[in-house]
């Protein structure tokens, strides 16, 4: 049985340091493989991750267009027409049953109610956004459409 204490590791897994700067008869004294003098040959020096070896780098050489806003809200679209298909026992469509029904992915994010398709029968929805046609389409089928604000 193996015993903790002669535990090696493989043969060839560890190499020996290469031992630099340990006089002229050891083949790496003098410069210790640092070359003659230049920035890469002084102690402290350092390349920055992006340098390229002055060729033009990468983050210079590629376009930069456009702007993200930090503030853009996205919301999570669900159609009246998935609200069609929904089974509404009475009880008013809120994010969490929209979650559970899978129609959304996540509860955290804001969700806004588009007027893509038919809605026939009256159901109560709570979301945080609706558009116009969303809306006229759930009080046209004598629903109501609450606004829940987001916090």
């Amino acid at each position: 049985m193996l015993k903790l204490n002669e535990l090696k590791p493989a043969e060839g897994a560890r190499k020996v340091a290469k031992r630099i700067g340990r006089g002229t008869g050891s083949g790496s004294g003098s410069t210790a493989g640092k070359g003659n003098n230049g920035d890469r040959a002084r102690s402290g020096s350092k390349e920055k991750l992006y340098f390229e070896g002055g060729q033009n780098p990468i983050t210079r050489r590629i376009p930069k267009r456009g702007f993200i806003s930090p503030f853009k809200v996205e919301y999570q679209i669900v159609n009246v027409g998935s609200l069609e298909t929904v089974e509404n026992t009475g009880k008013e469509i809120t994010v969490e049953y929209l979650h559970e029904l899978g129609l959304i992915h996540e509860v955290d994010k804001p969700v806004k109610i588009l007027g893509n398709g038919e809605l026939t029968k009256a159901v109560a929805v709570k979301a945080h956004s609706f558009s116009k046609t969303a809306r006229e389409k759930i009080e046209k089928a004598k629903g109501k459409a609450e606004v829940v604000s987001r916090a």
